[in-house]
């Protein structure tokens, strides 16, 4: 890729997947790359490759600041884009859901990624720029079951990030959401692992379908339809962070595209006839 700039960016989830390519396309492109991880283990391996790295837990405030504060000090007081990327997903039927479950749920996909973002934002007040792009996804928009934990989770990242954006409208940053589909990734070994320690499918009204589940995500070599590369992500974090006035939203992958459009034409109950079958 073409080099461009020197301008700062931090990514959180890099240990692989999108952080770890986006990490990567964007150091090769120029930027100044902060590569952040919630093991020690996968910091060491970020560095090894060339990258700047530090330790960022979301479920950790205090590793949240210290993150912040380290990245600060390597970037030169300065941060011009934030990447919200780390999350992870929790299969299971709402019913089933404990809310110790979908506290744990929430506290790294939302309120880690908020508590981030909201240390990052004065930086960026004080230099009078700055991008956040939040790496959302179809299901910040489109429920799908089995899926609750997850969808309410990224649900409510849209809401605060389209509340964001109107409050930071003349400051000079921009806040863009990222909608991918289905990605090649960890994805579904991170999930199964959330599974295994959190829903009991014996007593069940669902036991027959979490057999599915479970099935579908010990198949890691499983590649659904429509999957994409997260190269493809990598272009709309690149097109987010280049763009004179970036997207609100970019969608990646044909079901997210689709399932935009369904939305905006279709009754709820035909939409939901659809998404039942998800």
């Amino acid at each position: 890729m073409e080099k461009r700039h020197n301008k700062s960016v931090l990514i959180t989830g890099c240990s692989s997947g999108i952080g770890l390519c986006v990490a990567q396309g964007l150091a090769e492109r120029g930027y100044d790359v902060i590569a952040t991880a919630r093991k020690e283990e996968d910091v060491a391996t970020l560095k090894s490759s060339g990258l700047k790295s530090f330790r960022l837990d979301l479920s950790d405030e205090k590793s949240i600041a210290a993150a912040v504060s380290a990245t600060l000090d390597t970037a030169g007081g300065e941060i011009y884009a934030l990447f919200n990327n780390g999350a992870y997903g929790l299969p299971g039927a709402v019913e089933d859901l404990s809310i110790e479950a979908m506290r744990d749920q929430f506290e790294v996909n939302v309120f880690g990624t908020m508590a981030l973002t909201n240390m990052v934002i004065p930086v960026m007040r004080n230099q009078g720029y700055g991008r956040i792009i939040q790496n959302s996804s179809v299901l910040g928009f489109a429920a799908l079951p089995f899926r609750g934990a997850y969808n309410a989770s990224k649900f409510a990242l849209e809401g605060f990030s389209d509340t964001l954006r109107l409050e930071l409208k003349g400051s000079g940053i921009y806040v863009s959401i990222i909608e991918p589909g289905p990605i090649t990734s960890e994805f579904r070994k991170n999930a199964y692992g959330a599974f295994k320690r959190y829903i009991d499918p014996t007593n069940s009204a669902h036991k027959s379908k979490y057999m599915q589940i479970e099935k579908r995500l010990r198949d890691l070599d499983r590649v659904d339809s429509f999957t994409l590369p997260p190269e493809a992500v990598l272009g709309k974090v690149i097109r987010a962070l280049e763009s004179r006035r970036p997207k609100i939203r970019y969608y990646v992958t044909f079901p997210t595209h689709l399932l935009g459009f369904l939305r905006r034409v279709l009754p709820f109950a035909a939409l939901d006839r659809i998404l039942q079958k998800g």
